[in-house]
C-alpha cells in the first residue's frame, strides 16, 4: 500500500481515481507534465479543478523543453511546407510558446 499524502489544505489523499486514455493522449499527457515540472498527479488534479498551471523554471523543466523543441522542429523539418501539421502539434507548439512567454516575463 502507497503512503498516504496530505494536500494544501492539510487533508489526506487517500482516495484513487482512475481513467483510460488512448496512446495519443497519453503522449500529450506526458509532454504537459514534462513540460509543467509537477508530478503526474499533481498537474492532473490541478487541471480537473481548474486551476492555475505556474511552472517553476528548474534544470528538469528546461531539458524537457529542450528536447521537446528538438521533437518539434524534426517534426517540422519533415512535414516540409507546414501543410499537414496535425492538431496534437499545434497544441505542443502553443504550450511550448506559453511556457517560454512565462519566463521571460521573470
Amino acid at each position: 500500500m502507497s503512503a498516504k499524502n496530505l494536500d494544501n489544505h492539510n487533508r489526506w489523499r487517500n482516495k484513487t481515481v482512475a481513467f483510460r486514455v488512448s496512446p495519443e493522449e497519453d503522449e500529450q499527457l506526458e509532454i504537459a507534465v514534462r513540460l509543467s515540472g509537477l508530478t503526474k498527479q499533481e498537474y492532473i488534479t490541478r487541471r480537473l479543478l481548474n486551476q492555475d498551471i505556474v511552472v517553476q523554471g528548474n534544470p528538469r523543466v528546461y531539458k524537457a523543453l529542450r528536447d521537446q523543441l528538438a521533437a518539434v522542429l524534426g517534426e517540422l523539418r519533415r512535414i516540409g511546407d507546414g501543410a499537414g501539421v496535425d492538431g496534437e502539434l499545434l497544441d505542443t507548439i502553443r504550450m511550448i510558446a506559453a511556457i517560454m512567454n512565462g519566463m521571460k516575463e521573470v
